[in-house]
């Protein structure tokens, strides 16, 4: 089975050789290829996603991402920008649907920026929607000026398909949990929510056995706050999800701790930890590898077949923390690599 693997700027690339490490431990056959994406692949290339990674990304079996984002790169054109990777390769490989898990750690509750007894029993799944909302909207964004007046304007746009297919992601997904799906829009202000309100409740017919509930966004936001712990399984848009996401993130403690998974309507899914770039420290060895791993945990499981090395590592990066093994976002001192170093000796 081959894994492109691109690793893109900034802290993307530490993070992602630790992932490959541990996947290379396990003695899976795994065979990786290596591919630019983001800054590094405009510096070298001309463009964020070169022809030559698209192929890869299409022959691959799976995608191990990185992180992309240069602060060298800020003043190119949209089309330029480091994170068209990454919106180009959901939209060329069709993937809807992205995964983003948070789960409190016990270890790491004193991390969060809740009190420990509203933070401690979090164990929820995102599922938002990749390839539609205000980032893919017709047209994608203009600038005007008229009248010496600057404006600026984005479309946010769903059609029913699109909606039903991620809401079959999120009932299958909470199936596989707790049988609660929450659907999370802001139906009372924009038509575009109104839609999808309608849509999921239609496709919630084919699922009697899941508990469905609605909620709007602002809401959503104080609830992960006040009672993280009332959600099993969200489905949301693009934008909202990609807000709530974050949010979670640092309901558990850190966002060096979250992996994600975007899925298509087959196997291949692109694996990549929620967090950015972090410019102001690349290559220093302080990034914490562990959202990059869990991400690769998922890739075993979601696209690769290999559930029980998924659970190998997951309970590998369980046991580290357990052991007190922190990187400097988690109040230690571990390197990048001392911090995979301990999950392969738990491994």
């Amino acid at each position: 089975m081959l894994v492109a693997v691109f690793p893109g700027d900034g802290i993307g690339p530490e993070v992602t050789a630790e992932a490959v490490r541990v996947l290379q431990a396990l003695g899976l056959g795994l065979s990786f290829e290596e591919g630019r994406v983001g800054g590094a692949a405009y510096k070298a290339q001309g463009h964020p996603l070169p022809p030559e990674t698209l192929g890869l990304a299409r022959r691959a079996d799976a995608i191990l991402f990185g992180a992309v984002g240069d602060p060298d790169c800020d003043g190119l054109p949209r089309a330029l920008r480091p994170e068209q990777a990454i919106l180009g390769l959901r939209k060329e490989l069709g993937l809807f649907a992205n995964l983003r898990p948070a789960r409190a750690f016990p270890e790491l509750v004193g991390e969060s920026a809740l009190k420990p007894e509203v933070a401690g029993g979090i164990d929820l799944m995102i599922v938002r929607e990749l390839t539609g909302d205000v980032y893919f909207g017709d047209p994608r964004g203009r600038r005007t000026t008229g009248a010496g007046l600057r404006e600026g304007y984005d479309m946010m746009r769903y059609d029913e398909a699109e909606v039903a297919r991620i809401a079959r992601a999120g009932f299958e997904t909470a199936r596989r949990r707790q049988r609660r799906l929450c659907s999370i829009d802001k139906a009372n202000v924009l038509e575009t929510s109104q839609l999808w309100r309608e849509v999921v409740i239609e496709v919630s017919a084919d699922y009697p056995d899941v508990a469905l509930s609605h909620m709007y966004v602002d809401n959503a936001a104080m609830q992960l706050v006040l009672n993280p712990q009332a959600f099993d399984t969200i489905v949301t848009g693009n934008l909202f999800g990609d807000i709530l996401s974050d949010q979670a993130s640092a309901c558990v403690g850190s966002i060096g701790l979250l992996p994600s998974a975007a899925l298509g309507e087959g196997g291949k899914g692109l694996y990549e930890p929620i967090h950015g770039s972090a410019p102001d420290i690349a290559g220093q060895g302080r990034a914490n590898p562990l959202a990059a791993i869990l991400s690769a945990a998922m890739m075993l499981r979601h696209s690769l077949g290999q559930p029980g090395a998924a659970e190998r590592i997951e309970s590998a990066v369980a046991r580290a923390l357990a052991e007190g093994a922190r990187t400097s976002d988690l109040g230690g001192t571990l390197s990048t690599r001392a911090m995979a170093d301990r999950v392969l000796a738990c491994l």
